[in-house]
């Protein structure tokens, strides 16, 4: 379901933030934000402000980290916390931010030694379902 166009409309930081997540994902993120059956009316809000706030406000970000950069750090942070989905959109946004696969299997090097080789592990297969994905077209 599709984030309520509306919303995106009436808010320019937030269709800010979706072209953003667009130019780094690949992909328009509204698919993942509209409503879900049983969602409470605030949940929007709470969609749009994590938007607003990684897309719009994190990432473009560059006096300090380049996007490369900040993607790298990203994936690394995904990858020791475990959560597999969001590490999977972080990979996809290191490559096309320009990160070499091989500068990602790096951080899972880093990964296992310092957050474990379980986890680095469990990350890893998502990556290398993302190299896939790539390699297929």
């Amino acid at each position: 379901m599709a984030a309520d166009p509306e919303n995106v409309a009436a808010d320019p930081a937030y269709a800010a933030a979706l072209d953003t997540a667009e130019r780094l994902l690949g992909f328009r993120l509204e698919r993942f934000l509209g409503p879900t059956p049983g969602e409470p009316g605030n949940a929007a809000d709470f969609k749009r402000i994590a938007t607003v706030h990684a897309f719009g406000d994190v990432w473009p970000r560059g006096e300090h980290l380049d996007t490369r950069t900040r993607a790298l750090v990203s994936v690394t942070i995904a990858a020791t916390l475990g959560v597999l989905e969001p590490l999977r959109g972080q990979v996809r946004i290191a490559l096309n931010a320009g990160a070499t696969k091989e500068e990602i299997v790096e951080v899972f090097v880093q990964v296992a030694a310092y957050a474990g080789v379980a986890r680095a592990f469990d990350g890893y297969q998502i990556a290398a379902q993302v190299f896939e994905e790539r390699a297929a077209g």
